[in-house]
Order: C-alpha cells, then sequence, then structure tokens
C-alpha cells in the first residue's frame, strides 16, 4: 500500500490590534490548542506555546508599534506559530543584565521552541517558532501490556 504523502495542514489566523492586549492572543491559541487535543496529552507544550505567544505579540505591539496578525498551522508535525507585524526592523537577540525588567524574549521562544526564525516581508516581517508535540506513548513497549 502506498502511503499519501499529501499534506495535510489546518491553520488559523487572527488579527490584534495594539488595543487588544496579550490575554486575547493567549485565549485564542488556547482554544485552538485544546481542538487538537494538546490541553490533555501535551500541557507542559501548551504552557511554553502560550508563553511564545505572549512574547511575540508584545513584541510587535510594544517595540514595531503594530497590528499583530497572529496565525497557527498545524501540520501534523509542526505547530507554527507566526507573528507578523508592520515593521521593517528585524528584532535583535539581546543579552539583558541581572536586573533588566524586559529584553528576554526571543530567548524565551529560542529556548521554549524546536526552531524559530525571522523572515521579511514586503510589509514588514514574520516572526515563526516551531514547536513538536512529543511523540504519543507506543502500547506495550515499556513491557507492561
Amino acid at each position: 500500500m502506498v502511503k499519501d504523502s499529501s499534506l495535510r495542514a489546518v491553520g488559523w489566523a487572527r488579527s490584534l490590534p495594539v488595543s487588544s492586549g496579550v490575554k486575547a492572543a493567549r485565549d485564542w491559541t488556547r482554544a485552538h490548542l485544546a481542538s487538537l487535543g494538546w490541553l490533555e496529552t501535551a500541557p507542559d507544550l501548551v504552557d511554553s506555546v502560550l508563553l511564545a505567544v505572549s512574547e511575540l505579540v508584545t513584541n510587535a505591539h510594544v517595540h514595531a508599534r503594530s497590528t499583530a496578525q497572529l496565525i497557527l498551522t498545524w501540520d501534523e508535525t509542526c505547530l507554527h506559530v507566526t507573528v507578523h507585524d508592520a515593521s521593517p526592523l528585524l528584532p535583535e537577540r539581546r543579552q539583558p543584565g541581572e536586573g533588566a525588567l524586559g529584553g528576554r524574549g526571543l530567548l524565551l521562544v529560542a529556548a521554549l521552541a524546536d526552531d524559530w526564525g525571522v523572515y521579511r516581508c514586503p510589509r514588514g516581517k514574520d516572526v515563526t517558532a516551531c514547536f513538536q508535540p512529543p511523540a504519543p506513548a507506543e502500547h506495550g513497549t515499556d513491557g507492561c501490556g
């Protein structure tokens, strides 16, 4: 039997004006992660995704002073979290001092995501982070039936 190699993907997009706040982005993302069943199967990963969404949307609002376009794409291997903003300036990872109150957003995203990147667009940039859920445990592989 030939395996179907066509890509199956599902995606969602939402525009988040600066006035909407980051909580709206987290709540919207959590609802879509629930539809994938991740709240039960990968709660730690859900926390990581939500923290990354918070950081990326905050960066779009604060540094780009722009509406954030939040796009989630699940391709059965990776959840791609993309935040688009209108600024052409690429973010820079900083090494904040010990007492600094900010400057750790991209460090957090890099630590939480399996992969991430920044891409220039004609009208701004996209920052994308990839999150891969843990492989489902196979029954009977631990000798316990």
